[in-house]
């Protein structure tokens, strides 16, 4: 093993040029792709205190989103309802998040992020924009941009087709499990 890599981790992927054909492109963005989120697992699994990884998405997507349905929470997070429902519960019993009753379905509750919700979500944040910043503090300012330009398309055009793929209401539980974090 490579000296500073993470086991597994191997950098395989060959040089890629602007005369690079677009399969040595395509192979070489999976291979990082891959590596990439071997990595972000493993920078998931060491910040797995205060709920996890799931936590943060699902109050990210009330913060962000606003006061949401169990299924439209579930399709905005990429995730499965099932999942998204046992979630809640713990969520509701941290008091991190509250239901009320849908004011257009009475029979539907709405979910919305408590005081408490907030708070950790934005201490998720400030300790995750901490770990970045520090990560990219040897970037030259156009390498920062380039890369947060080139990722927000990447996930622009990946969000897309999976949803073209998909269709509404698909499955997407599975397009979350390769990658779930998205705020």
């Amino acid at each position: 093993m490579s000296k500073g890599l993470v086991p597994g981790c191997d950098r395989a992927a060959p040089q890629i040029t602007v005369e690079s054909a677009l399969e040595e492109a395509a192979a070489g963005l999976g291979t990082e792709i891959v590596r990439f989120s071997r990595l972000l697992a493993a920078w998931k699994q060491r910040a797995k205190t205060d709920g996890g990884a799931a936590d943060r998405v699902l109050l990210a997507r009330l913060v962000v989103g606003g006061d949401q349905r169990a299924t439209d929470l579930a399709a905005d997070a990429f995730l499965d309802l099932s999942t998204v429902s046992r979630q809640v519960r713990s969520l509701v019993e941290r008091g991190l998040v509250a239901r009320r009753p849908d004011p257009e379905d009475r029979r539907g509750s709405l979910l919305t992020a408590t005081d408490a919700g907030r708070a950790a979500f934005e201490n998720y944040r400030r300790q995750r924009d901490a770990e970045l910043a520090a990560l990219l503090a040897p970037w030259s300012p156009q390498d920062r941009a380039d890369l947060i330009r080139l990722l927000g398309r990447l996930n622009e055009d990946m969000a897309t087709r999976q949803h073209t793929r998909l269709g509404p209401g698909g499955d997407q539980g599975a397009a979350v499990e390769q990658g779930e974090i998205r705020t």
